[in-house]
């Protein structure tokens, strides 16, 4: 069997099942010994897009945002009906106002679901990297195991000779 280079391909090899128990030993120790968690918080390798639709998203979604907008419509409203009451702006039903708030939320919204779909393959690499380490740890604990099961076989074993030699004085 040609040794597996990437952890995954160690993961696929180690769940198939026509391995012989060397080779299930070998390729547990490779496992045990690679570390296999990442970190997935690093954005050493977004693109400049990414950047700036993680931004829009997290201004959008912010208390700041909704206030200071909120505010802002409020003043438009203010403004028009009755500050400038001769030759308003944007007259009642503030058709530039819903203008405005349409183009907003035309462009908002890409941004959010490019951010949206980035978190979501963050996630499922975040779900990936929790079941790698899940298996090592289960592998971990198997092969404690079975050391346990070995080490108890042994201490009977030196039980039952001492037994037998005190038994013969």
């Amino acid at each position: 069997m040609e040794k597996p280079k990437t952890r995954k391909e160690l993961v696929k090899a180690l769940v198939s099942t026509n391995l012989t128990d060397e080779e299930h030993d070998e390729l547990m120790e490779m496992l045990i010994d690679n570390p296999i968690s990442i970190n997935l918080e690093k954005n050493d390798n977004l693109t400049f897009s990414e950047k700036v639709a993680d931004k829009i998203t997290a201004l959008a979604g912010s208390w700041v945002f909704i206030i200071c907008f909120a505010s802002f419509i409020l003043f438009w409203i203010v403004l028009n009906t009755f500050i400038i009451i001769k030759n308003p702006v944007d007259p009642y039903p503030f058709i530039l106002l819903n203008l405005l708030l349409s183009c907003i939320s035309a462009l908002q919204a890409p941004f959010i679901m490019m951010s949206q779909n980035r978190q979501s393959k963050k996630d499922s690499m975040r779900n990936e990297n929790d079941y790698l380490t899940d298996l090592k740890s289960e592998l971990i604990l198997e092969e404690l195991h079975n050391q346990m099961d070995e080490i108890i076989k042994n201490q009977k074993k030196l039980f039952k000779y001492i037994d037998e030699k005190e038994s013969l004085k």
